[in-house]
């Protein structure tokens, strides 16, 4: 009898190859689809691996999940990676791995398998939260072990066994979107110097046809949550696609970075994040208004961690959990309502408003009704100088 494996399955060239090279290698397949908002047709993507030959295959819908546990948590923390990659795929990864941890248990599977690079970093994503959630169960990835060095190798293989894929070597980019944002890669985009097309780009519009006339948005946190779009309530999921399309209407959310891969190199990628942008820009300018000067301060350290504990593939762990309590602390008072203002590629905070605000204006006025009392300031430079005095 074969062994059998759990492929998380995307329906894109690596695991569609890898499909067939499994099967090849002695093992019964089984695919697992993970809906974390990316566009694409499940049911098509789940006949092509049938066909393929995968035994059977799970279309979970995650999305839900997705957002609240996983996106919202980043977005209390503002997690941007190395000031410009707002961890689309990154937080999508462990969320994959503990469900491909749960299938595998459920199938009774002998390992699981996986379409990422040796070079990447969603290897260490996927398999460190399968070993947290499952470490007696062995791990595949066959793009680490196959004979296919390139992707003009895999598109090769694809066409020799009648395997329908959806890329060329005229354009092989690499894409991976969810509903936090996009993540484009490979083909002329390796070239640093190479300035993208706007066929690259998938969710936003090209800048120059942006609308010129500005659109305002009132946007409502709880604790640090974002809970109504213009005083109406909307759920989570619905929430971030509304913004991902009016944010992408307008170009707000791309970015070109030569970011410091996990395992030691540099790699150029090109994202896009419209929600992403607009939700981190108004939490942010909240925050400003409610979290005390210290507690502001630190947590910008913390961010900075908690987005690298996120790109490294360290959710599931204590620091990662730890972390997450004092970010819930911060947010107990990240309660109002926030006035973004969108035109063409920016998201500006034009206003802000909670009942928990610091900002005191008879304290920063300089008009009618200062009570700040100017003649204290003298002594407390002198003390404030005090160490530096020569």
């Amino acid at each position: 009898m074969n062994k059998k494996v759990v492929l998380a399955y995307s329906g894109g060239l690596d695991t569609s190859v890898a499909i067939k090279w499994l099967i090849d290698s002695g093992f019964d397949v089984v695919c697992y689809m993970s809906d974390v908002g990316q566009v694409g047709d499940f049911k098509k993507a789940q006949k092509k691996a049938l066909k393929i030959g995968a035994s059977k295959v799970y279309i979970d819908d995650c999305r839900t999940d997705f957002v609240k546990n996983y996106i919202f948590p980043a977005l209390k923390a503002n997690a941007v990676y190395e000031g410009k990659y707002f961890l689309a795929t990154a937080l999508s990864r462990p969320l994959i791995g503990k469900r491909l941890a749960e299938i595998a248990k459920k199938e009774k599977a002998d390992c699981v398998a996986h379409g990422c690079t040796g070079k990447g970093n969603d290897q260490v994503r996927i398999e460190l939260a399968v070993k947290t959630l499952h470490g007696n169960i062995d791990i595949i990835a066959p793009v680490r072990e196959w004979d296919l060095p390139t992707r003009e190798s895999e598109i090769e293989y694809a066409k020799i066994h009648n395997i329908p894929i959806d890329v060329s070597i005229k354009k092989p980019y690499s894409i991976d979107k969810n509903l936090w944002g996009c993540s484009i890669e490979s083909g002329k985009l390796e070239d640093p110097s190479y300035e993208p097309g706007n066929d690259v780009y998938q969710m936003t519009k090209d800048p120059d046809k942006a609308p010129s006339k500005p659109l305002y948005i009132n946007i409502y946190f709880e604790k640090g949550i974002p809970k109504k779009i213009n005083g109406k309530k909307v759920k989570e999921v619905s929430l971030v696609d509304y913004l991902n399309k009016k944010g992408g209407l307008y170009s707000i959310g791309r970015s070109d970075i030569v970011e410091d891969r996990l395992v030691g190199i540099k790699s150029r990628e090109i994202y896009e994040a419209p929600a992403a942008k607009i939700l981190t820009e108004a939490h942010k300018s909240l925050e400003e208004l409610v979290l005390d000067r210290e507690t502001l301060h630190f947590k910008e350290m913390i961010s900075i961690k908690y987005s690298r504990l996120i790109y490294d593939g360290l959710w599931f762990t204590p620091l990662r959990n730890a972390l997450a309590k004092f970010i819930d602390e911060t947010q107990k008072h990240v309660t109002g309502t926030v006035r973004m203002k969108l035109t063409r590629s920016q998201a500006v905070c034009v206003g802000r408003k909670s009942k928990y605000s610091k900002y005191k204006l008879d304290l920063a006025t300089y008009g009618e009704g200062d009570t700040f009392d100017q003649s204290l300031a003298k002594g407390f430079i002198e003390i404030w100088g005090l160490p530096y005095k020569k």
